[in-house]
């Protein structure tokens, strides 16, 4: 058996200046066990402190490179990649224990995933459970119309028909990249298959990119909002449907969210945890 075929997972993260999560993330990967695996770090040249914390662990696979955006570091870790399944998991974030074995069951059991999506925890700065989110099945249209509702940090990527076949992120997207790869990956009929037992924890906190900052006023958080606001309305018009009239779209928008609001509130009641 080759040396590829012998790891099961490739987990990329892409950093810049966290030095005050980094530790955890990388230690809850460290720590998985009955599973090989790679863990690349993309950084793109932190100043905080970070790259001394990543030296300090020598199993690491640690770039230091110049990026455009996070979207670019991902790609390049991406393309690394040597594991049979694909994540990544951003510097804030944490694996829970247990996490990669039990999606290596799971994957054994359903060969006809491309995508394997799990369930995850909101935690707050501290690592403090706010509350848990199940893992739904894969809608591409709801997915659209109602914004993402699968967790980058707990998503796995069968990297022989997802990565090697050229489906890499955009890198024009800044915020909703990960909403942007998902709803392109549906279109192009690759298989999601919802996993709903807690893998992860994504941490809620101000700075993160796709974080709506509602506690500011200022208008630093306001431009991140409408920025965020274009990558989703652009995802909904090459994706979705699209008018003419700029204004008919404001209507469609809104009639076909809430609709899959309420699809989505129905499957989150009739969608049972993973025993």
């Amino acid at each position: 058996m080759s040396e590829e075929e012998q790891i099961d997972f490739t987990i990329v993260t892409p950093s810049f200046n966290y030095a005050k999560y980094v530790r955890e993330c990388i230690e809850s990967v460290l720590t998985q066990e009955g599973v090989t695996f790679e863990h690349i770090v993309q950084d793109a040249g932190s100043t905080d402190g970070t790259l001394d914390i990543l030296r300090s662990y020598p199993h690491l696979k640690l770039f230091v490179e110049s990026d455009s955006g996070m979207s670019e570091g991902i790609n390049r870790g991406f393309r690394k990649a040597r594991g049979k399944w694909v994540m990544w998991l951003n510097t804030d974030d944490r694996l829970l224990p247990g996490a990669l074995a039990a999606v290596k069951e799971f994957a054994e059991k359903h060969p006809e995933a491309d995508i394997i999506h799990g369930a995850w925890n909101f935690v707050n700065p501290d690592g403090s459970i706010q509350r848990p989110m199940k893992a739904l099945p894969f809608s591409t249209r709801m997915h659209i119309w109602y914004g993402t509702y699968v967790a980058s940090t707990a998503l796995f990527l069968r990297r022989e028909t997802t990565i090697d076949q050229g489906i890499l992120l955009d890198e024009r997207f800044r915020y909703d990249m990960d909403g942007e790869f998902y709803a392109r990956l549906g279109l192009a009929k690759k298989k999601f298959v919802h996993f709903n037992k807690l893998l992860a924890d994504f941490r809620w906190h101000g700075d993160n990119l796709s974080a709506p900052n509602l506690e500011q006023t200022d208008m630093t958080a306001e431009l991140k909002r409408q920025a965020q606001h274009r990558e989703d309305a652009a995802i909904k018009r090459v994706y979705g449907y699209s008018f003419s009239k700029h204004s008919l779209n404001n209507i469609l928008d809104g009639i076909l969210r809430e609709v899959y609001r309420m699809k989505k509130a129905v499957l989150y009641f009739t969608t049972p945890w993973e025993k």
